[in-house]
């Protein structure tokens, strides 16, 4: 997986490439917990982004919950796919996600 970063005043834009899954979540959550501070809207893109798996939707649950206390998170282009599986877990409930 790769991870784009930008970073401009508050706000901070991920990009995904690949998969979240066991293997690269840990990298994802690296990122989520030492480049948050500060940050008031977080904005990830999931246009590359080919699957997500339960290690991935806690990571993803993980930066929700810090961008609560501090200010927004918006995950912007997941494909149909994604999509199924944060209906399916609820997650879409949880998560702000822009649509296509």
């Amino acid at each position: 997986m790769n991870i784009l970063r930008n970073r401009e005043d508050g706000k901070f834009t991920v990009a995904l490439e690949g998969r979240l899954d066991t293997t690269t979540a840990p990298e994802f959550e690296k990122v989520v917990a030492g480049e948050l501070g500060g940050v008031t809207d977080f904005v990830i893109d999931f246009e590359k982004l080919e699957y997500v798996s339960s290690a991935g939707l806690r990571v993803l649950l993980m930066a929700q919950k810090s961008m609560n206390k501090q200010g927004t998170m918006v995950i912007r282009n997941v494909n149909d796919d994604i999509m199924e599986v944060f209906e399916m877990t609820g997650f879409s409930g949880v998560l702000t996600i822009e649509e296509n």
